[in-house]
């Protein structure tokens, strides 16, 4: 690691002020990404900021007909909350579906959608349970908040503070897991409300994203066999030793029609 000063502010404002006006600095919430970065020194910040004091931005609460979920609340405590498992059960069964239990117990929400890393997870339910993003400054709407690889809507000095995510009538999270990392390979989250149904894919491509042909096709007929004569263009579409684009294609099919069975 390169030096550099640690702070642990206590408060919200006490951590904006210290990120104001430094370009150099960096927030750290659960580091499962920061730490290994710093370490392999292919970051150099002048000062890191430990968000893991500010216990505003810890916790889990039914709000607006869904829930409402601190940026530095751990995967492991959405996995096991039984306010989750009640209100959004598919979100607490991914969450279970992260890493492992040491990553669980120190990654956070916050941390995973501002890294944005293309295999990540809760992505996938931000778009495909349209949450709101809160931040020190505004909401962000979900389907805007992912801009590209590690890439995202946030401005200099802006810190995500909660995750709004709406209840739907039913959800399912089917993941094609890398065996050594977890990471998704390619992840397929449904979410049904009413007559309205949202696909959202993660680990296919370099940023999560919506697969509208197969939101059409399930609206019309919410069944597995709707989305068999469909296709996903692999074109766009990550490719490396872990699998190939057109691998990667076939799979987000499979795990879709895996998630829609598993909804009946």
């Amino acid at each position: 690691m390169y030096a550099f000063d640690i702070h642990r502010p206590e408060t919200l404002g006490e951590a904006a002020r210290l990120l104001s006006g430094n370009e150099d600095a960096k927030l750290m919430a659960g580091g499962q990404t920061l730490i290994p970065t710093l370490k392999q020194r292919l970051a150099q910040p002048s000062d890191l900021i430990d968000l893991g004091q500010v216990g505003d931005l810890k916790g889990i609460r039914e709000e607006a007909g869904g829930l409402t979920i601190g940026a530095m609340t751990t995967h492991a405590t959405v996995q096991f909350a039984p306010l989750v498992k009640r209100v959004i059960p598919s979100l607490a069964d991914l969450a279970g579906h992260i890493g492992d239990a040491q990553v669980r117990n120190r990654g956070t929400l916050g941390g995973s959608i501002v890294n944005n890393d293309p295999a990540a997870d809760y992505p996938g339910a931000v778009l495909a349970l349209g949450a709101t993003v809160r931040t020190n400054k505004r909401q962000i709407a979900g389907d805007s908040f992912f801009t590209g690889m590690f890439e995202t809507a946030l401005d200099p000095g802006e810190i995500v503070t909660a995750v709004h995510f709406p209840r739907p009538d039913s959800g399912r999270y089917m993941k094609f897991r890398n065996p050594a990392s977890r990471y998704a390979i390619v992840g397929v989250y449904v979410a049904k409300t009413g007559g309205a149904v949202r696909v959202a894919v993660t680990g296919a491509a370099a940023c999560a994203f919506r697969w509208t042909a197969a939101e059409q096709a399930l609206t019309r007929s919410f069944t597995a066999d709707a989305l068999e004569s469909l296709t996903v263009d692999p074109s766009d579409l990550n490719s490396d030793l872990h699998a190939s684009a057109e691998y990667r294609a076939h799979l987000v099919k499979v795990m879709a029609k895996r998630a829609v069975a598993g909804m009946m």
